[in-house]
């Protein structure tokens, strides 16, 4: 192997790591599915963000990282791939998921921001008004579905029900749009 050749930077992991990575793997990923597919709503999205968020977290984690570090952040990364799947998903920049989508809010990439952020706030004028606050909170807020619930003044099963109906109008909706 020459120095320098890809072959020669590639790490050897050795059953200790390894099984510090599973052990790792295994104490957080019911976690971590759970708070991803809270604020995705669909179980297949969830389970490949999941993956998505483990792939890209454990290289840069430490196998004996202490518990509340790896939790905090394997929750960040969950957090940071959720808005990557949201903005491709939307089409969205993730710069622009701001707290609330006022048209005077600066847009985050000039005309092309501006136009997406118009977008949005049309799509959701079209919306009834408890599906537009219900996809407000959840994802433009980013609010758990416990706190969704509390916020709309739901239960929490109603509140998933309104969520998932919200992005199948705002799906439909879209769709139309000539």
């Amino acid at each position: 192997m020459e120095p320098g050749s890809p072959a020669s930077r590639l790490r050897v992991v050795g059953d200790e790591e390894t099984a510090g990575w599973e052990a790792l793997y295994r104490a957080h990923v019911v976690a971590i599915y759970r708070f991803v597919f809270s604020r995705c709503g669909n179980r297949p999205d969830a389970e490949d963000i999941t993956a998505a968020v483990f792939l890209r977290a454990l290289p840069r984690l430490r196998p004996s990282a202490a518990e509340g570090e790896a939790r905090a952040y394997l929750r960040a990364t969950a957090r940071s791939v959720l808005a990557e799947h949201w903005a491709t998903h939307y089409g969205l920049e993730m710069a622009e998921y701001a707290e609330d989508l006022t048209p005077s809010a600066p847009a985050a990439s000039g005309d092309e921001g501006s136009a997406n952020r118009r977008r949005v706030t049309r799509l959701l004028a079209r919306l009834p008004d408890h599906y537009r606050r219900v996809l407000e909170l959840r994802f433009l807020r980013g609010l758990s579905v416990k706190e969704t619930a509390r916020e709309m003044e739901v239960t929490v099963a109603n509140a998933k029900v309104l969520q998932w109906r919200a992005l199948r109008s705002a799906a439909a909706l879209e769709e139309e749009r000539p």
